[in-house]
């Protein structure tokens, strides 16, 4: 997710429009998982980005990310197919082939493409080599809020509804939701319909309804959900310095359970 000024108004997507953007995420979800399998000590984030943007090319897709506009300071538009942090870093860091992953450490990519002209954004944390027992905690609580989330997805609820589950289930392990970045509708555009926040009250927010595309992104961390900017303006990261997750998938809501399209 990258930060945009987002348009407010509720796109409902038609069953050959959802095959379209499940078709794109599943080319998300096979550049994450390739990430994944090729995630270890010693590697740079520049030569996981270049892994992602293959796997998307490979699939006639288009990184969403690359080039998209900074917003928040007007500078340079964002350079890479995903975005990479490390650690306390939650957000749209930049990958570099001087930027080394070490043992212990745990590493977020998101990633969004474009395909026939819809778009699949998901995220996962993956550990590098071995990590603390605290930081595998950390990633597991962070996965479950997403899924727990998702499944708040139903015809009847509303947008908070799936706020205040994130919210309550990571909160009750003593961790911190990120307040400033939010979820958000998907679909022809990067950031369409509302936001999804994190946090939240159960009861409020747009009404939920069939053939809206949300994409859910909990970020998590072990300290203060307040957060710094760095100087290149765009890598955020946690302002105490604490470890951050970021889990995320694209869904859909049906007239049952809440379908995701982001799943290999």
């Amino acid at each position: 997710m990258l930060r945009a000024n987002r348009k407010r108004r509720i796109v409902l997507k038609s069953k050959q429009e959802i095959e379209l953007m499940r078709q794109a995420g599943n080319i998300v979800a096979q550049a994450l998982d390739e990430i994944r399998r090729n995630t270890r000590p010693g590697v740079t984030t520049g030569e996981m980005n270049d892994i992602a943007e293959d796997v998307l090319r490979r699939h006639n897709a288009t990184p969403v990310f690359k080039g998209y506009p900074n917003h928040r300071t007007g500078g340079s538009p964002f350079p890479a197919a995903i975005t990479a942090c490390v650690n306390e870093e939650l957000v749209h860091g930049i990958p570099s082939y001087d930027k080394v992953l070490q043992e212990g450490d745990i590493f977020s990519i998101d990633c969004g493409a474009y395909f026939k002209g819809w778009v699949g954004d998901a995220a996962t944390t993956v550990p590098v080599g071995k990590i603390s027992e605290d930081a595998q905690r950390l990633l597991e609580v962070t996965e479950q809020a997403l899924y727990k989330g998702i499944a708040q997805g139903r015809l009847g609820n509303r947008t908070e509804d799936i706020s205040a589950t994130v919210q309550e289930f990571v909160e009750q392990y003593g961790y911190s939701v990120v307040r400033e970045y939010t979820g958000h509708g998907v679909g022809q555009n990067m950031h369409e319909g509302t936001q999804v926040p994190n946090f939240g009250k159960h009861g409020r927010g747009a009404r939920l309804k069939k053939g809206m595309t949300i994409a859910l992104e909990p970020m998590v961390n072990v300290g203060t959900w307040e957060t710094r900017l760095l100087d290149d303006g765009w890598t955020v990261i946690t302002a105490d310095g604490k470890l951050s997750a970021h889990f995320e998938h694209s869904f859909v809501i049906t007239d049952g359970e809440p379908d995701i399209l982001t799943l290999l």
